[in-house]
């Protein structure tokens, strides 16, 4: 069965006899609009909108839209509905907020002045000259160091000269990024500048150089806050940094001694608004705690001692005093510790010891394993002799085509094969060394065990391959997850699943995870860490992008909507929904996501639910396939470049730099010919259907291609050509910081759009058993802050404005020139 998502369905029950009528002009205009939308002739001020009308969220979206239309009724949010779920409730709720329209922003409403496309244009062909030049000197230094380690003699020379070459290279990456800061902006300070100028250019090129830095991968370690100093940061004693969010204007970051910033939190010290750039302080004091799945928006301030609760965020301008503790989005004030684990001893020596131990191990180990052994591994390898003979041209024997698609098959398959083995049997290994609940110290042994045992366990490519089928249960179970009796549903678990260990993590029968999932079961101070079981209830759904941290209060049958916050105080929540951040209670289920209930029991689900299993295998064998392919197009563009470079001395490396450029036009130009061949060149239709239909089977494939390369386009007109190749119907002159859209046909955006990083536009929603989709509409000159989410059916009207780490809602519809904000958004009131 497959239905219109968009479609307004309603069960109004025949009126009682007793049903009284509207009182006032509030509930009168409101049951009005009410029975407009549910389509029926008059709706009872005291129905429930839920349970006796059967309405549902994306139905009372569209109430909301209405009413805000209505100048003489205040605004009203989805929380007041799921707070007031009547008619006379919602009256009496609204009775003290005055009856007008939102207050508007401080600006005129309306587009932005329109921008240069000249400007833009050459901004795209000064990116692509800076991208060109620095892989061509990455080719020239990959063939200058093959030459210099192949001319070893014997095991220990090459191991030697790997370990040379190797540290030189991770030298240079490291330091690139300091120079090009320093020289290009020199100290960075609170200013405005449109993109697309020069002085956009320099902003661009110092935060491309940092997100390619290696020194990424050191978060969480004592070297990563020494190289952010380096950068300008002023950062304190003892600080502890877990998140992989460089912040790009670091001179506009200081930290206090003593604090903790968890993983996946963003604190870029910059803001894309409106076309234009904005850096701005972030200033964190002594003792600050910052939770996990947070966003920091320029001209925030926390006093010492205070806290920022996971899945939160505070907004331009913000400040949590001294001592205070603050959750949600926008932050407000709570009880709730949320620094949860007891300091240990760890001083700057045992800091100095590690930091010195991890400089030692890279270099000494891990660079020349690199290097020297994927020289060796070639150079042992059989049947490579046309490959790696630059001394005649073979590009046109068959037998370079046939040694390049073997060894690419064989370095394909052995990773997985031999990958698999190494993360399902190493973590258990090491797992043995870390007792639950026990504190230990940071920076040492144990501290290095957990990391590793995070590392290894959290490789996307195997809950890529196994997600959104049957075998993701198998696969996490081999990590070392305790998934009790599982319930197959065949969308158990989505394609990112992520955790601080599987072996503490616990998922209760029948409980189905939509993607995005981060179980957040390690506790970290700034001086110490502990690992503890978190546990998610049975018969359960949670929705996209969700934290769960050690300690949630939630229990069986719980619905967890996208990217809420899970309560870490009061009553154990079971039988409800969870909404917004922070949460707030909805109905558990309704009537529209319970229509396909049919298909998920008896006979019927056996049959569907092996024809899904049978489908998802295929579709798992096409995902290595595509991806093997385009390991094998890759090695023949390199290869080819290494067999020319032989006739040209010095200048064969800049063909090796040329082939990178080409081998990343080639992925992209492979993958989007991919999706749209799944497509068969046709756009995907709004759809409402079980995950039992075929149709959505189909829909699964398109989340198996890989698009990680499209961060590669961030910040560049590039980006804009490639989402427009995909289908996306995008607009002219759209800044795209590194948003993501998951359904490409579905989605349109206007000229003049900026896009906050991490945002993402997402026309889907799953729910239970039940799948969603349709359209999203984004007006010109729309600004999506970072972290920012729109979800499925929603629009915004020209000049409109989603603040950070927003949850527009499906179906919600943003008037121009408005500025919405929160999770849900929702337009900000007058006093």
């Amino acid at each position: 069965m497959v239905g219109n998502p968009g479609e307004v369905t309603a069960v109004a029950p025949a009126l009682p006899p007793t049903t009284r009528d509207p009182v006032n002009g509030t509930e009168r205009v409101l049951a009005e609009v009410l029975a407009g939308v549910v389509r029926v002739e008059r709706v009872p001020v005291d129905s429930h909108f839920f349970d006796d009308l059967g309405a549902n969220s994306l139905v009372m979206a569209h109430f909301c839209a209405r009413v805000r239309k209505h100048p003489d009724l205040p605004a009203v949010s989805m929380r007041d509905v799921y707070g007031h779920p009547t008619i006379r409730g919602l009256a009496a709720a609204l009775a003290g907020v005055p009856a007008e329209a939102p207050a508007p922003p401080p600006e005129p409403a309306g587009p932005p002045p329109r921008g240069s496309s000249a400007r833009y244009v050459l901004c795209g062909a000064l990116q692509f000259l800076t991208f060109a030049l620095y892989c061509l000197l990455s080719g020239l230094v990959t063939a200058q160091g093959y030459d210099w380690v192949s001319a070893g003699d014997g095991v220990v020379d090459v191991y030697l000269r790997s370990a040379a070459f190797g540290g030189a290279v991770l030298v240079g990456l490291c330091t690139v990024p300091v120079v090009a800061k320093w020289v290009l902006v020199g100290r960075w300070k609170e200013t405005e500048f449109p993109v697309w100028t020069l002085a956009y250019l320099r902003f661009w090129t110092v935060k491309v150089l940092l997100h390619v830095n290696p020194m990424v991968l050191f978060a969480g370690n004592p070297l990563y806050v020494l190289y952010l100093r380096a950068l300008g940061a002023r950062i304190g004693r003892n600080v502890t940094i877990l998140s992989r969010s460089v912040p790009v204007c670091t001179d506009l970051f200081s930290v206090g001694d003593d604090t903790v910033i968890r993983k996946d939190s963003h604190f870029l010290c910059y803001q894309a608004h409106a076309g234009h750039i904005r850096t701005g302080r972030v200033t964190l004091g002594r003792g600050v705690f910052v939770g996990e799945n947070t966003v920091l928006d320029i001209g925030t301030t926390m006093g010492d001692g205070s806290q920022l609760g996971h899945a939160s965020a505070l907004y331009g301008g913000a400040a949590v005093p001294a001592g205070q503790r603050r959750h949600g989005s926008p932050a407000q004030r709570t009880d709730v510790d949320h620094l949860r684990v007891a300091p240990a001893d760890c001083g700057t020596a045992r800091r100095v010891g590690y930091g010195l131990a991890t400089v030692l191990q890279t270099l000494l180990v891990t660079m020349p394993l690199l290097v020297g052994g994927a020289y060796m591994l070639l150079t042992v390898a059989p049947s490579l002799d046309v490959l790696l003979n630059r001394d005649a041209l073979h590009l046109t024997s068959g037998r370079f085509y046939a040694e390049a698609l073997g060894l690419s098959l064989a370095l394909f398959a052995g990773s997985v094969v031999v990958g698999l083995a190494f993360v399902t049997v190493v973590p258990r290994l090491l797992a043995r060394f870390l007792e639950p609940d026990r504190v230990y110290p940071l920076y040492g042994f144990h501290y290095s065990v957990q990391r590793t045992v995070a590392r290894l366990t959290n490789v996307h490519f195997f809950t890529w391959l196994c997600g959104d089928s049957s075998y993701i249960v198998h696969y996490l179970r081999a990590l070392g997850y305790d998934l009790s009796h599982v319930r197959q549903t065949g969308s158990n678990f989505g394609t990112a699943v992520a955790h601080e260990t599987p072996f503490l993590a616990s998922v209760g029968s029948g409980t189905m995870v939509a993607d995005g999932l981060s179980i957040m079961n390690a506790e970290f101070s700034a001086t110490s860490f502990r690992v503890s079981r978190a546990t998610i209830g049975a018969n359960s759904f949670l929705g996209n992008h969700i934290a769960y941290p050690v300690g949630g209060r939630t229990g069986e049958n719980v619905l967890l909507a996208t990217k809420v916050m899970v309560p870490l105080d009061g009553e154990v929540r079971e039988g409800v929904g969870l909404l917004g951040s922070p949460p707030f209670e909805i109905p558990r289920t309704v009537e529209r996501d319970t229509r396909f209930d049919h298909l998920r029991e008896g006979d019927e689900l056996h049959r569907r639910l092996a024809a899904k299993n049978r489908h998802n295998l295929r579709s798992m064998g096409l995902f290595l396939f595509i991806r093997w392919f385009d390991m094998f197009a890759l090695t023949v563009l390199g290869f080819a470049a290494f067999d020319l470079s032989g006739e040209h001395g010095t200048a064969g490396g800049l063909l090796l730099g040329a082939s990178l450029i080409a081998g990343l036009l080639f992925t992209t130009g492979y993958y989007v010919l991919v999706e749209r061949i799944i497509l068969r060149f046709r756009p995907l239709e709004p759809r409402l259907h079980s995950i039992y239909d075929p149709l959505f089977w189909r829909q699964e494939r398109l989340w198996k291609l890989p698009d990680r390369h499209l961060a590669v386009f961030n910040g560049t007109p590039f980006k804009n050509v490639v989402w427009r190749l995909l289908g996306v119907r995008i607009g002219r002159r759209v800044f795209d910081d590194g948003a993501y859209i998951t359904e490409r046909t579905l989605t349109a955006v206007g000229d003049d759009c900026t896009l906050g990083a991490q945002s993402k536009i997402q026309s889907h929603s799953q729910e239970d058993g039940t799948f969603k989709s349709d359209h999203i509409v984004i007006g010109d000159g729309v600004t999506l802050g970072v972290g920012a989410l729109v979800h499925y059916g929603a629009s915004m009207g020209d000049a409109a404005v989603l603040a950070a780490d927003s949850f527009l809602m499906k179906g919600e519809e943003v008037p121009p020139g408005a500025h919405w904000g929160g999770n849900p958004a929702v337009a900000p009131r007058r006093a």
